[in-house]
């Protein structure tokens, strides 16, 4: 018998921890499948994110007791690039996460730890496309969805945000429509 084809990993990893028992919040909580996904990636050396997502220990393991329990298939930890600018990352994403589910900050430091990657903030986080990646920040910050009227790139967005926040501003254009670097900031993510 032949072994399942190494692209199907994920899929399988995935498969297996939504049919893990969670907490009776966990099974309800919609950021569940997001897990699910975002660990299931990691676990087949896809994305960025280190070994405990950028929870440290005691985070990831609250989050695989209540969300997985049983799952012990991380991958080796991956040495992620220290961010300066994280604590402030993290900061614009609490401030404005929606505050409907308790797992808005693990979904926030997982977010900001994936802004060290060098590829969208999509496949840094390891999800499959960049829809899910709205769909996380629609549902999880909701006031920062809504502000990206223009569907720039999440990363891209993100950082325009909290320097602007900060009155740094670093385009050379006075506007996005005038800028030279236009589809490096919008426009589709492949």
């Amino acid at each position: 018998m032949n072994a399942p084809d190494r692209q199907a990993w994920p899929g399988i990893r995935l498969a297996d921890l939504l049919a893990r028992p969670a907490t009776a919040a966990a099974a309800d909580d919609l950021n569940r499948f997001l897990f699910a996904r975002i660990i299931a990636s990691q676990a087949n050396g896809i994305g960025c994110l280190p070994a405990d997502l950028g929870l440290g220990t005691d985070g990831y393991r609250r989050l695989i007791d209540e969300y997985f329990p049983g799952f012990a298939g991380g991958a080796p930890g991956r040495p992620v690039d220290e961010l300066p600018e994280w604590s402030d990352l993290h900061k614009l994403l609490i401030d404005h996460a929606a505050g409907k589910r308790p797992s808005e900050p693990w979904i926030a430091e997982m977010v900001a730890t994936a802004c060290a990657g060098r590829d969208h903030l999509w496949q840094d986080l390891g999800l499959a496309a960049r829809d899910e990646l709205s769909a996380l920040m629609r549902m999880n910050f909701p006031e920062l969805a809504r502000a990206n009227t223009s569907d720039m790139k999440w990363k891209k967005f993100l950082y325009r945000q909290f320097c602007s926040r900060d009155g740094i501003y670093i385009c050379p254009a006075p506007s996005c429509g005038e800028c030279r670097d236009y589809t490096k900031c919008f426009g589709p993510e492949n």
